[in-house]
């Protein structure tokens, strides 16, 4: 018997209890008034109680089964909005951004070293409102999860960054995505700004693969064998179409550029090697190639010359990062090493250009790139981070031949940041960087300073490793 009915049953038998004769009538009358009170507070309190078990039954019956399809809220899909917005300044008369994205020995299909380094919708040196990320995401059924991501600048404009879906429960550990999506490669490249350990992206990537890094339409298919070591591979399809690597200026008859190969003209294909070091370190290790069977791109030297190219392009990079947790709290103690080297070469035929004896002509084109940071919790929510990133380690253009027509300066950068993170929804940072850069020939020594915030609305789901 439980509760409510021994306190039913109690009020009952008390209304029934004989009393004396000698009891008087007014005594009765009040004993009764009382017992009928507190049988109505009880009555009242048991639909309470009740009222209550239904509530909680109700809430367990929503709550899926393990495996079941559930988007984590009353609301499907899961939406977040992110908030990026700096202070910035340099020493530079505020081309400093454009510079970093502006390395000597860097083409796209635009222009020789023409600087695509805006970042995310350019920097002016005061304050600047960065993209505001817009994120959808869902399991669909149980069969699909997908998400969309969308960049509003801050003067309205909207980019469609990522809209792709990909597979729950295949067999054999496969995994299949297709949409338009960051390229796996590498450590950072599928990382968004707000994701990143530094304010600014690392002058490896923004001059070997861009401001967005290899993003493009297509699919992927990725497998984690049942090992006792954690490896995934990963094959993409792409279109290829980027700005740097895979880039295509379009048909063109006053440059004889031809019209675009039939897609997909881009694949890449990566492995990620991760060993069981124990509880409190981790270690992932990796490496990948791209291949672009279509590549142009336009060198505007003395003006009114302008040399056209097209052929294909290839590029390969190493990873490793190291992480170590200390265990405290907020991140107090923890340690994070992370390094990458990018190379990249490009066989191109000179198909333009107001000398005709060089229409014809081979060039080969090589680049390459490096970034090592590391990242320490010097205090509960506070980390402090250190940067060295450098490109032109082996920068040169070359005849079909092998003979150097010319050679390149390296580009390097030195960078501080200090980051306090309140909670998982908010952080601030102030960062400040040494750069020395080559660019059209000429070195720049400036220095940069950054003051930060990102704030996370609504859901915010883990992030990768």
């Amino acid at each position: 018997m439980n509760n409510r009915t021994l306190i039913s049953a109690a009020v009952a038998a008390a209304l029934v209890l004989p009393v004396g004769a000698h009891a008087e009538t007014a005594d009765i009358a009040e004993i009764k008034r009382t017992l009928e009170q507190m049988r109505a507070d009880y009555e009242e309190r048991i639909a309470e109680l009740e009222a209550e078990d239904a509530y909680k039954a109700s809430e367990a019956d929503e709550q899926p089964a393990y495996g079941a399809v559930t988007s984590g809220t009353k609301f499907n899909p899961q939406i977040s909005l992110i908030l990026n917005g700096n202070y910035y300044a340099d020493s530079i008369d505020g081309e400093g951004v454009e510079r970093f994205g502006a390395a000597d020995g860097i083409h796209d299909a635009h222009g020789h070293d023409d600087g695509h380094g805006d970042e995310h919708g350019g920097l002016e040196q005061g304050f600047n409102l960065s993209d505001t990320e817009l994120v959808f995401s869902a399991t669909v059924d149980p069969y699909f999860d997908a998400t969309a991501n969308l960049a509003v600048s801050s003067d309205g404009n909207v980019e469609l960054e990522e809209a792709w879906l990909q597979t729950r429960g295949l067999p054999a550990g496969l995994k299949v995505k297709a949409g338009k999506f960051f390229s796996d490669i590498g450590y950072a490249n599928n990382q968004h700004p707000h994701q990143w350990d530094f304010a600014d992206q690392n002058l490896a990537y923004l001059n070997l693969l861009g401001d967005h890094g290899l993003r493009d339409t297509g699919a992927q298919v990725t497998w984690l064998p049942d090992w006792d070591t954690y490896t995934l591979f990963g094959l993409e399809l792409l279109q290829g179409e980027q700005e740097k690597l895979g880039a295509l200026v379009g048909h063109d008859d006053d440059l004889n550029l031809d019209e675009k190969d039939r897609g997909p003209r881009l694949t890449t294909a990566f492995v990620k090697l991760s060993p069981d070091l124990g509880f409190s370190h981790a270690l992932q290790l990796g490496g990948w190639g791209a291949w672009a069977g279509q590549h142009q791109e336009t060198h505007e030297l003395d003006e009114p010359d302008e040399h056209a190219l097209q052929g294909d392009a290839s590029m390969w990079g190493l990873e490793t990062v190291y992480k170590y947790d200390a265990g405290r709290g907020y991140g107090a103690g923890n340690i994070k090493l992370q390094a990458e080297y990018l190379w990249q070469r490009k066989d191109l035929d000179i198909v333009h250009a107001e000398a005709p004896e060089v229409i014809g002509a081979g060039r080969r084109f090589t680049q390459d790139g490096f970034y090592i940071q590391g990242l320490y919790g010097i205090a509960p929510r506070w980390q402090a981070g250190l940067r060295y990133d450098r490109t032109g380690l082996f920068e040169n253009v070359k005849e079909s031949g092998g003979t150097t027509l010319e050679e390149y300066d390296d580009s390097d950068r030195w960078t501080a940041a200090l980051s306090w993170t309140p909670s998982e929804f908010s952080r601030l940072r102030l960062q400040y960087s040494i750069a020395d850069m080559s660019v059209e020939g000429e070195r720049d020594s400036f220095n940069t300073l950054y003051l930060q915030y990102t704030m996370s609305l609504g859901a915010h789901g883990a992030h990768k490793f």
